[in-house]
Parts: structure tokens; sequence; C-alpha cells
């Protein structure tokens, strides 16, 4: 059966690197799944669940903003964050979520690169929590 080579790579280290049946990603247009011989495409992904497929095993990781190219042999997803849900400190992350709530409620005017980067705080936060919970209940 083909399989893909899947790299997932944050500006630390190389967060995931296998060859793997399927990926789905959090891209920006939604979710999107991709098999061996996907056609060639590159587009943004935002933060979210990446989920992996490998035999009968899954692998979930909580993903930041960046970009993923694909081909028929490859996905390679250049991000921000990349953290398997079984290493998400939930309360840390419930922690900055209220930190960046109360940084938007608490300044009126945000300059634009601060609000920027407190959106991109929380929705990073938010994703971890997501993932955290439901696979969690899983």
């Amino acid at each position: 059966m083909a399989t893909l080579k899947l790299e997932i790579v944050t500006p630390e280290k190389v967060a995931y690197s296998a060859d793997v049946d399927s990926v789905v990603l959090p891209a920006i247009e939604g979710e999107m799944g991709v098999l061996p011989m996907h056609i060639p495409l590159m587009t943004m992904i935002k933060p979210g669940e990446l989920v992996v497929k490998k035999g009968s095993e899954e692998s979930v990781l909580a993903v930041g903003e960046g970009f993923v190219t694909i081909n028929q042999t490859s996905v390679k997803v250049l991000t921000d964050m990349a953290i398997a849900w079984e290493h998400i400190d939930e309360s840390a992350a419930e922690a900055a979520v209220k930190r960046a709530q109360e940084t938007i409620a608490n300044k009126h005017e945000l300059g634009s690169e601060e609000g920027a980067a407190v959106q991109a705080a929380l929705a990073k936060s938010l994703a971890q929590l997501h993932v955290k919970r439901r696979r969690r209940g899983v």
C-alpha cells in the first residue's frame, strides 16, 4: 500500500517525521484529508488538530499557524507549534487563554502588532485545549 512521507517542522525542531497512511489537516479553508497520490497543493493551516493515521495507530497533534505543501508522496508542514496531545499541559493552556482574554478586555487600544500577537497566542492556546479535551474523552 502506498504511503506518504510526513514531516512536521517547527522553528525549534522536527516535531514528526514518518511514513504514514493519511493526514487530516486544519487548513485555512477547512479540514482537509490527504491520502497518497494527492494532487500537488500548497495552502495555509490554522491553529487546530492534525490527525495522522499509520496502520491501526492514530497520532494527534495540536498545531499552530503555518503552511503545508503536498504532493503525491509527501506532506510537509511548517508551523509555529506542534504538540502531541499527550504532552499538552491543560492548566498552562487555560492560564494562557485567561491571560490573552484579560489583555484583550483590559487594553482598549492594542497596537496592531500587539493585538495580532495576543490573538495568535489565544488561538494556539484554544487549539491546545480543544485537542486535549477532545482526546482525553476518547
